[in-house]
């Protein structure tokens, strides 16, 4: 047991730092995270005990930098330490998932799903099929798409979200 106050076993955070760098290089893929936050999500990296010479560079890169660069810089530093980047379809079902338990939690509202283009994700399970079914292209078109009036329609994308969240994971964690 560790006294209280002590710096963390160097293994432990190497491994906390490994494993939120694979989540951020996930929702990179999957749109949720914009280039020019990349720099200070390195910086939280490498705080966490993960080192490597193009993290450190990326932390050290301003938001303003140009896209290119850091998205370049990222993908290398990714390279170093091992994580590979993931498919991009992959990384939309898992960001999937995650729009899923933010509506069951409440930090998200069914309409807000609606301004994503869920519909272009390559859905494999049934879950999210169903779930994906029940999300139309815009807010103001729920009755006209899915012949269901408001209330009717979230209780059934809640309905899917819990089903979506309960069932199995998917792939290679993100």
């Amino acid at each position: 047991m560790r006294a209280a106050g002590t710096t963390p076993e160097p293994e432990f955070s190497t491994r906390s730092g490994l494993t939120s760098l694979g989540e951020v290089a996930c929702r990179y893929q999957a749109d949720e995270i914009r280039p020019e936050d990349l720099p200070m999500m390195a910086a939280e990296a490498l705080a966490a005990g993960l080192d490597t010479p193009m993290l450190c560079e990326l932390a050290g890169m301003p938001r303003n930098a140009d896209a290119r660069d850091i998205r370049d810089a990222f993908e290398r530093a990714l390279f170093e330490a091992g994580i590979e980047l993931p498919d991009r379809g992959l990384a939309r079902r898992h960001a999937l998932r995650r729009a899923a338990a933010r509506l069951i939690s409440g930090e998200l509202a069914a309409a807000d799903l609606a301004t994503d283009d869920w519909w272009e994700t390559a859905v494999e399970t049934v879950e999210e099929r169903s779930f994906v079914s029940l999300i139309p292209p815009c807010g103001c078109c729920v009755e006209y798409t899915l012949a269901l009036d408001q209330r009717t329609w979230a209780a059934e994308l809640r309905i899917a979200a819990l089903a979506l969240t309960s069932s199995p994971p998917i792939g290679p964690g993100c």
